[in-house]
């Protein structure tokens, strides 16, 4: 009896403070003491293991000198406990490391391998278990605190659990309340806790005035649920107060989406499984002081258990609601919220204008035709992207429209009606028409924004059964506009006479091309009702496009674009279908209207970004302005989870605003850190945070999650695991609300975004929070090259062009290749200029003399070669701010070579002109400048023109007359004209 009572008391959990290495004896060990009392050591622990089969998992016992102990065998192993034997070398502590594993695959994408049980000899073991129980367990300890199963992973034993399922036998379920402060992990466990305190039909909890109070109930399912509910009403106190049920929500079940919808979840639970209900109370400041009770009902299969809950409100107010408390899952609440969703006016743009059909944005306008399309489109930038110009640039030679063929030759003839402009706000102009043939009936919603985003909803609806050799939907260019092409698997660079593209979804991210000028062009996408954004950089293959059931047409449909007449023609063809009457088809698509806005250059050459934490006194001495604070650094350890060393992230910001230098940090949506303290709520909404996967990766991911997720970036040097976010969710509501948290709390002056996994709507969102109250707001954008296989052969640009409105600066980076590539390539898909942004350059810390002609330099810090500083003190020295940029690609730039493979772009001041070349040729060449000194403001016979000694750049010249200028191979040179 005694040994049996001495088993079920439960072990002591304790931390390790680091004092072993978990790379080679894992996370978790048992501490056991043996007497000394013979020749064979015998404990059986009760470690209570959440893994699955850990009979599969080897062990390694150590002494106390953390010598091996040769000799060891196991019986009776299995999750609850085990009988372990061993030859001790004396009495002592010894320890039983039970989940050792080593790392394989990338350093940065490990993958946690568990060491195999070592064989055993039987013989040794058959006589070893004739030895009693003699040693002690004295507790089961974790490398760190991080790492505990303590509490809630302690497993409750099968005959535990069998015993609540006796007691509820006629239940459909059992609710075990739960605090805040210790969120349910397992979903396919009982946590022993429960077992010690029993399922109850009360929560106790206590709550400040103000606070964004939570708590948990944790259902365990006793056959398999089907829409699972909590209802709940006001919360009172016995003198009549309440707290309104207004402020109460079950995360699970409903919340606001990432775009501001309302949101309901349906949650169902597989018998044996355990399923967490997170509640959240937003108490009011105004709230009374007392003791609030009200009942949640819980339901599902038309079983209902009632829990009482009693909340204590004591006297303290909380100013921040508690979210400065965040591992008191204060910050939940964040998760449905509505920060920055009203579609204001983000500068530079400015309000919306409407004259009759044609709506005035910033630098462009936009007509609307009698069927709702677009008739014509015009910017209005001039060719150098650094000034407005009177005269339109034409995007459209007619209409944009749609043909639906019932043969090559017959089709159906619209006729359009009720074209409505519906509303008119400074962000947004909306705008409704129906169009009506024999078949079919058109019914289209237009929205146009501020930035130059127009979104496109086309229902087309069967009114009989109806028969078509091909549905075309045109958009018809003007000529003049159409010099560049980018996306449908084209790199960035000319338009190529003729682009033929068809559907791949499985293993292309494209349904989107940009067409044209510099300072006018247009990006379209095809989608329909049901597009979910996927996966992006090297994980869209495990959540690629969804075919649009229209455009796509089961893979017939395509796109063709070339030149057609006196138009340069896209046609979007789906090839041939049938439609029952009745049957309903969207041919929704998108328009961004580019350039978004005008070249900032002085924000270009004013803003010179270190992209390195460091000390701030050598950052300001190298002559930087901006620091880019990575994650994995001791102010911002964890990935795109920027919460937990806040205090230090503020102290050093508060430090270099003192210098005056602005600090921006990393922090994106795709992945997210293990640290994060949601992890296990997000956990419990199922796969609408997490994306769905095959698990695996690190240690930590694999002892704490078990199944059902992307194991993502890992940082060796802290152990930083993060797991993969699925996309849109909402989750995007939080990193709102954590970017208005920073800006106001730490001082950050902007934001560092690693490639992105959100869409425009949150982009708008942060970029409103960030500049709020005249903070700078500045938001710099990396991308690796995705033209690969398992980014989906994307272009970074076609993908994040949405974005590109609310950027300050492009970092399109690793993988572009600055050498091979030529510089229609450069200027379309690295440079930013034809959206109205400036770039730099990273791979291989980029080409200085090409990078030159675009502005761009490669980043302070980012290499321990990457050092733009002699380029930014030429800059300075010929003081190159309030300077007129007039790039190559301008019919106006005053200077160019004899050499088409040697371009000039012109930095032109009142009486002093900066010329950067840069070559393309074959060879080391010599060219010969033609300047037009007239709009140069300069007299031939008075300028010398000289080449500036810039370090690592070029040696100092004189070249009098600009003839026979030396240029060497895949380089360039910066000249003085004055």
């Amino acid at each position: 009896m005694w040994q049996s009572t001495l088993h079920a008391q439960t072990l002591k959990y304790t931390n390790g403070n680091n004092s072993w290495n978990a790379d080679s004896l894992g996370n978790h060990r048992a501490v056991v003491q043996f007497s000394g009392a013979g020749k064979i050591a015998h404990a059986k622990i009760d470690w209570r293991r959440r893994d699955e089969h850990p009979e599969a998992k080897g062990l390694i016992i150590q002494d106390a000198n953390g010598k091996n102990v040769a000799i060891f065998g196991a019986d009776k192993l299995n999750r609850e406990s085990a009988d372990i034997y061993f030859e001790p070398n004396g009495a002592g502590k010894y320890y039983i490391y039970y989940l050792a594993y080593k790392n394989e695959g990338r350093s940065n994408y490990p993958k946690g391998v568990y060491l195999k049980p070592k064989p055993v000899d039987q013989n040794w073991l058959n006589q070893a278990k004739r030895t009693a129980v003699n040693t002690s367990v004295v507790e089961i300890q974790s490398v760190d605190a991080f790492n505990s199963f303590y509490p809630m992973e302690v497993i409750a034993t099968a005959k535990e659990t069998a015993a609540v399922k006796a007691k509820y036998a006629t239940d459909a379920f059992v609710v075990f309340p739960e605090d805040r402060m210790f969120p349910i992990k397992m979903q396919s466990d009982l946590p022993y806790r429960w077992i010690q305190r029993g399922a109850a039909s009360t929560f106790t909890g206590t709550a400040s005035k103000g606070e964004n109070y939570a708590f948990q109930l944790g259902v365990f399912a006793l056959k398999d649920l089907n829409n699972l509910t909590v209802s709940f009403g006001d919360l009172k106190t016995a003198t009549g107060k309440v707290i309104p049920s207004k402020f109460i929500n079950c995360l699970n079940t409903k919340g606001t989406s990432y775009d501001n919808k309302p949101l309901v979840e349906v949650v169902n639970v597989a018998s044996g499984k355990v399923q967490p209900m997170w509640i959240t109370i937003d108490i009011p400041k105004t709230t009374a002081p007392g003791l609030y009770t009200g009942n949640f009902v819980v339901k599902a299969n038309g079983k209902s258990k009632v829990i009482a809950a009693k909340i204590t409100v004591g006297n303290q107010v909380l100013a921040d609601a508690g979210v400065g408390s965040p591992d008191k899952q204060t910050r939940l609440t964040w998760l449905n919220s509505t920060l920055a969703q009203p579609n204001t006016v983000v500068a530079p743009y400015t309000p919306l204008t409407v004259a009759g059909n044609v709506i005035s944005l910033l630098g462009r306008k936009f007509e609307i035709n009698a069927d709702g399309f677009p008739k014509q489109i015009q910017t209005f930038f001039n060719a150098e992207m650094t000034a407005y110009t009177d005269k339109p640039n034409n995007i459209l030679a007619e209409p944009i429209h749609f043909h639906f063929f019932n043969t090559p030759k017959t089709q159906e003839k619209f006729v359009p009606a009720n074209l409505q402009i519906t509303s008119k706000e400074a962000g947004t102009v909306k705008w409704t028409a129906t169009s009506t043939s024999e078949n079919l009936k058109m019914d289209l919603e237009g929205a146009l924004e501020f930035d130059g985003y127009v979104h496109y909803v086309v229902k087309v609806t069967a009114l009989k059964d109806v028969d078509f050799s091909n549905v075309d939907f045109h958009i018809p260019f003007d000529k003049g506009s159409t010099k560049y092409l980018m996306g449908l698997g084209e790199k960035g660079g000319v338009r190529p006479d003729t682009v033929k593209w068809k559907w791949d979804v499985a293993n292309k991210n494209q349904d989107a091309v940009w067409i044209g000028n510099v300072n006018a062009g247009l990006y379209y996408n095809l989608r329909d009702e049901r597009y979910v954004r996927p996966l992006n950089t090297n994980f869209y293959l495990q959540k690629p496009l969804l075919l649009p059931k229209s455009w796509g047409n089961d893979d017939k449909g395509g796109i063709q674009i070339n030149v057609k007449g006196s138009s340069m023609l896209a046609d979007n063809f789906t090839g041939a279908r049938s439609m029952k009457k009745g049957d309903v088809l969207y041919y929704n698509f998108n328009l961004l209207i580019t350039p978004f806005h005008l070249l900032d250059t002085d924000f270009q050459w004013d803003n010179r970004f270190y992209h390195k934490y460091g000390d701030l006194d050598a950052i300001k001495t190298a002559g930087a302005s901006v620091v880019n604070i990575h994650h994995a650094t001791p102010i911002n350890p964890w990935i795109n989870y920027p919460f937990i060393e806040w205090k230090k992230m503020k102290s050093y910001i508060d430090d270099a605003h003192s210098k005056g230098l602005k600090v921006k940090i990393y922090n994106t949506v795709r992945e997210l850190s293990n640290h994060a303290y949601e992890l296990p709520a997000l956990r419990s909404l199922g796969t609408e945070v997490y994306s769905p996967g095959k698990g695996g990766g690190f240690s930590w991911l694999q002892e704490h999650l078990d199944s059902n997720y992307i194991a993502a970036w890992f940082v060796p040097e802290i152990k930083d695991a993060a797991v993969i976010n699925s996309g849109m969710n909402r989750w995007h509501n939080y990193y709102v609300e954590g970017m208005n948290w920073l800006v106001n709390n730490v001082g950050i002056d902007g934001v560092y975004l690693d490639d992105v996994a959100f869409d425009r709507v949150t982009m708008k969102r942060i970029k409103r929070v960030l500049t709020q109250n005249n903070h700078p707001g500045i938001i710099d954008l990396h991308s690796a090259n995705q033209y690969n296989k398992s980014d989906g052969f994307n272009n970074s640009a076609i993908l994040y062009m949405e974005h590109f409105p609310y950027l300050n600066r492009l970092w399109f980076g690793e993988y572009f290749d600055y050498q091979k590539n030529n510089p229609d390539f450069f200027l379309t898909e690295v440079s930013g200029i034809p959206f109205g942004l400036m770039g730099e350059m990273l791979q291989d810390d980029g080409n200085p003399w090409r990078g030159m002609i675009y502005g761009m330099t490669s980043r302070l810090g980012w290499s321990e070669k990457s050092d733009p500083r002699p380029l930014w003190k030429a800059w300075d020295n010929f003081g190159i701010k309030g300077s007129e940029m007039l790039g190559y690609w301008s019919e106006n730039c005053p200077v160019k070579t004899d050499n088409p493979k040697v371009l000039a772009t012109v930095y032109k001041k009142q009486g002093k002109t900066m010329v950067a070349l840069a070559s393309w040729a074959e060879g080391d060449t010599k060219v010969n400048l033609t300047i037009d000194w007239a709009k140069l403001g300069l007299d031939a016979a008075k300028v010398k023109i000289t080449a500036p000694a810039i370090d690592k750049f070029q040696t100092a010249g004189n070249y009098a007359d600009g003839k026979s200028v030396p240029v060497e191979k895949g380089k360039g040179l910066i000249l003085i004209v004055e």
